[in-house]
């Protein structure tokens, strides 16, 4: 019933930026939150940045003052700008919405991520 669907994700150098979206679609009568996480090989999926209805922004420490999230609610689209990136940052990026449809249930979607590969 909805559909998420990043892009943005590559390969770039140490200190580089990337920019990364996530597009929501089908049927969609409010959309509570929207966020990325990431999982890196080996590791468990967690949690980067979320925005919520209202424009608050929550950051996982690690990427504080590099990452920032923002959405154009217009669009129903979530935008990660990733600043000075380091290798550890390598991962699969999801997006992922708390989605209130219009039967008017609410579920947790996710998109089918994008790599983003940060080299030394």
């Amino acid at each position: 019933q909805v559909q998420l669907v990043e892009s943005g994700g590559g390969l770039v150098q140490a200190g580089g930026s990337l920019r990364l979206s996530c597009a929501s679609s089908g049927s969609i009568f409010r959309i509570n939150r929207m966020g990325w996480y990431r999982q890196a090989p080996g590791n468990q999926r967690e949690l980067v940045a979320f925005i919520i209805s209202g424009g608050s922004e929550n950051y996982a420490d690690f990427v504080k003052g590099r990452f920032t999230i923002s959405r154009d609610y217009a669009k129903n689209t979530v935008y990660l700008q990733m600043n000075s990136l380091k290798p550890e940052d390598t991962a699969v990026y999801y997006c992922n919405a708390d989605v209130t449809t219009t039967d008017l249930l609410t579920r947790i979607y996710w998109g089918q991520g994008t790599q983003v590969t940060v080299s030394s």
